[in-house]
């Protein structure tokens, strides 16, 4: 597909590097010549200097051959016009980025209006990332399926558990729940496990399953979770404002430290609930004049990657909080990830999956629609959620006979509201929502799973 991306900031450098990944013709333009120069420089697309407003400019960079315009300025209104003017001059598709929470509040209208394929806040997707975290203690990760009836749960297993050794074909009579393990790390590997492998303490398990059933699975295999009840937000960005506002709806106390006194007045006025607190949040006599050694979860949402880590350092040293952690730079990412830092939030990956499931549903020529992406393993994993349509393969055998790629797995069926843990005898049916885990690349709709 032919895709123009307007704004060559982190998000459009990232969201131009994974489009181009997945093959597609990738233009890229701003009114800043060197930050196109940079985003040429790093992948294989094409430049183009110039505003995304201007219509000329537009039909400059090719929008009458674009199926796509992804607009990924820093501006929120920049973003809406250049949208309807490709709309009218393209007839493309079209996205948008907007972090304005006055505009998620009118977005269904604008969408409308302004014709949008699709708005991506993300911000907002950062903080709900972090909630649920938040509300699972003990997960490293958390993501959704099937309208929130399924959750993909990353956790580690500990020392003693009855896991350690036991063969997976074993687990759901040892752990006397549905779940079903579907992705397990271990060192630098990512395996799609078989009913042989057998599992080991110190392993990351992805496992699917309701958060009813949540609670019996720690129990049984041994995790110790304690309630969240106080958080402490480092920084007071638009992140820390949407966490923030969702954790007072869930009774949480919340203290934000920020550095700016004006962000202050601001979130002390958003937020009348919240603790707001002028300071560094780095100074080390602050931290512990605000107890963060009583803190059950920290959040290091800070503009700069260096605080962030310091901060998250520090709270791994003196206390049990649970940590998470923003981080912009791709090369931060790779080192601090093996550091006890916490759970990495990264909006420019948050923004590319949201947008590269659109992109994979449009390419799907049956009407599989993707209706979540998320990539688990510093993205050696993907788990994708599919809307099986009535001429979908996949619907004429059962799952025992159907050819299923190797290395992918078909973790649970969703038939209206009904959650199927799949077995052989069991079979897909159009309107099915199903959730599949693999390695392998190129699954853009629900019959690419099959060989």
């Amino acid at each position: 597909m032919n895709i123009l991306i307007a704004g060559c900031g982190q998000v459009g450098r990232s969201l131009a590097q994974q489009l181009y990944r997945e093959g597609h013709e990738v233009t890229v333009m701003d009114t800043d010549y060197s930050a196109v120069e940079a985003a040429t420089a790093a992948n294989d697309v094409i430049g183009y200097q110039g505003d995304c407003t201007s219509l000329t400019a537009q039909i400059d960079a090719g929008i009458k051959d674009m199926d796509i315009l992804i607009a990924a300025t820093d501006q929120d209104e920049k973003n809406m016009l250049a949208c309807l003017i490709a709309k009218k001059a393209g007839n493309c598709q079209t996205i948008a980025r907007v972090r304005d929470p006055q505009y998620l509040e009118e977005m269904f209208f604008l969408k409308e209006e302004l014709g949008l394929s699709m708005s991506i806040n993300p911000e907002r997707v950062a903080a709900d990332d972090l909630v649920r975290l938040i509300q699972i203690p003990s997960a490293l990760e958390v993501d959704t399926f099937a309208k929130g009836k399924v959750s993909l749960i990353k956790l580690v297993i500990p020392e003693g558990s009855v896991l350690d050794g036991l063969q997976l074909k074993a687990f759901s009579s040892k752990a006397g729940t549905e779940a079903l393990i579907c992705v397990v790390e271990r060192g630098k590997e990512a395996i799609i496990p078989d009913g042989n492998f057998r599992l080991q303490a110190g392993d990351s398990i992805s496992v699917t399953l309701s958060l009813a059933d949540l609670s019996g699975l720690l129990m049984k295999i041994g995790i110790k979770a304690k309630k969240i009840k106080n958080v402490m937000i480092a920084g007071g960005g638009m992140i820390s404002y949407y966490l923030a506002k969702r954790l007072i709806e869930l009774k949480i106390s919340v203290k934000i430290i920020e550095k700016d006194s004006k962000r202050c007045d601001e979130l002390a006025e958003l937020l009348p609930k919240a603790m707001i607190i002028h300071g560094d949040a780095t100074d080390k006599t602050l931290l512990q004049e605000e107890s963060i050694e009583e803190m059950d979860a920290v959040c290091a949402l800070m503009g700069q990657d260096e605080a962030n880590i310091l901060l998250s350092l520090y709270v791994d040293k003196i206390c049990q909080a649970k940590k998470m952690i923003k981080i912009h730079r791709d090369s931060y990412e790779d080192m601090v990830s093996e550091l006890p830092v916490g759970t990495i939030i990264s909006t420019k990956k948050i923004t590319a999956e949201y947008i590269t499931r659109f992109v994979r549903s449009m390419q799907n020529s049956v009407g599989s629609d993707v209706e979540a992406l998320y990539r688990l393993m510093d993205g050696r994993v993907e788990a994708l959620e599919f809307n099986v349509g009535p001429d979908a393969k996949v619907t004429w055998a059962s799952l025992k006979d159907l050819k299923i790629r190797n290395n992918t797995l078909i973790c649970c069926i969703n038939r209206k509201g009904k959650i199927i843990r799949p077995a052989g005898n069991d079979r897909m049916e159009a309107g099915d929502s199903v959730v599949v885990v693999t390695t392998e690349h190129g699954v853009n709709g629900i019959d690419d799973i099959l060989i």
